[in-house]
């Protein structure tokens, strides 16, 4: 009988997480039946202590918030991706003990804008300037010839994202989120803002919209969502990226390649269907 391996999903509030659904979905896809994830809350304060607890049955750990830049400190070594946006969402840890970090947020992203057709857009729009906006940012180094317009709330903000861009090697132009409404006319438009934050805009949907790229999972369809789909224009939802993301945790862990994506989406959307 193998020995058990583990791995977890880290944050604060956690109890939300659809990361346990997924990679035992893709585990017992796989035939892992030896391995398990949990999730565990865990802020800032207590992260180091989390950390130097776990033993060498531990395979990794997800990131989610406020721990993508509080667990860089404590890692060994991170990823050129990680890097370029300061987060660490995955944690693996080697045979011989190291704590290697990575973001699959950003490649993620560009995985299910492929699964969608989108391999190359003339420019796009961001909704937002948090965490997931740069990593946006990222994925659209990859897949933006363009110019991106990010629309954000505050004159520091703008800085913010200007910076982003400049690393990443994006050209960013800021606006005020009081004009969002001409975001949507963008061929690619990716919302990465809270729940409601999109709703007064929902009315300004052209009638033959781009593709829109809404990181919200829950609720689900969004009412920007809602509505794009309805005039006709193609939405990937934060469902899809997930399951991108998982599933390149789950390879990076496990070492099984390809991870299960279609198991992985069936079980993210009967969990979210059962809410």
């Amino acid at each position: 009988m193998s020995a058990p391996r583990r791995a977890a999903v880290l944050g604060s509030p956690i109890a939300h997480s659809l990361s346990p659904v997924l990679h035992c979905a893709a585990y017992a896809e796989l035939g892992l039946d030896h391995w398990s994830y949990d999730r565990f809350e865990v802020d800032e304060a207590a992260l180091p202590g989390f950390i130097e607890g776990l033993d060498a049955s531990w395979a990794g750990l997800s990131l989610t918030m406020p721990l993508k830049r509080a667990i860089i400190p404590l890692l060994d070594e991170v990823s050129a991706t990680a890097a370029s946006v300061e987060a660490v969402n995955t944690v693996v840890f080697t045979e011989d003990g190291r704590r290697v970090g990575d973001n699959t947020d950003i490649p993620g992203m560009v995985a299910a804008l492929r699964e969608r057709g989108v391999d190359k857009v003339e420019s796009a729009a961001v909704l937002g300037a948090g965490a997931t906006a740069s990593s946006a940012l990222a994925a659209l180094a990859v897949v933006c010839a363009g110019p991106v317009t990010a629309y954000v709330r505050s004159p520091e903000r703008a800085a913010e994202m200007r910076g982003w861009g400049e690393r990443l090697g994006v050209d960013v132009i800021t606006a005020d989120w009081a004009d969002a409404a001409t975001a949507l006319s963008a061929p690619l438009v990716i919302a990465t803002t809270p729940a409601g934050a999109t709703d007064a805009v929902t009315g300004s949907v052209p009638e033959a919209p781009g593709i829109l790229f809404d990181v919200l999972y829950e609720p689900w369809p969004t009412r920007l969502a809602a509505a794009w789909s309805a005039h006709g224009g193609a939405v990937v939802g934060g469902l899809d990226l997930l399951v991108h993301q998982a599933l390149l945790q789950v390879e990076q862990m496990t070492g099984r390649v390809p991870a299960p994506l279609a198991a992985m989406r069936q079980a993210g959307e009967a969990a979210l269907a059962s809410r």
